[in-house]
């Protein structure tokens, strides 16, 4: 990937623990797919393989989604917001994203206009 090193030195790491946000959204469709979270080491991985890592708070490691399903992401933009601490990545989403099954974590209404 091409990477922009002024933005990515202005990641704010700092302020959540050493963690960002990452929003995932499908590049096609445009819909949001998931959100986690990522520390440098799993935004380097990322750059460098072009496919999605992040950081498990639950397990404490680093891990590329679809690493045992096989629903793999693959990183076609990195947005940084612009307080500098989220991320979107841009995907082209392979299978589902939800690890229910769903295509989306987003699937369940909870409210809507009438």
């Amino acid at each position: 990937m091409k990477v922009n090193t002024e933005l990515l030195s202005q990641i704010d790491f700092d302020k959540s623990n050493g963690l960002v946000p990452v929003v995932v959204q499908d590049v096609n469709t445009k819909k949001v797919l998931m959100v986690a979270y990522a520390n440098r080491e799993a935004l380097e991985k990322t750059l460098k393989t072009g496919y999605a890592h992040y950081y498990s708070r639950s397990r404490g490691k680093l891990w590329k989604k679809g690493e045992t399903s096989g629903n793999v992401q693959k990183v076609k933009e990195v947005l940084l917001d612009c307080d500098g601490d989220t991320l979107l990545y841009l995907v082209d989403q392979k299978g589902v994203a939800c690890h229910t099954g769903e295509y989306s974590c987003f699937f369940r209404k909870v409210a809507e206009e009438k």
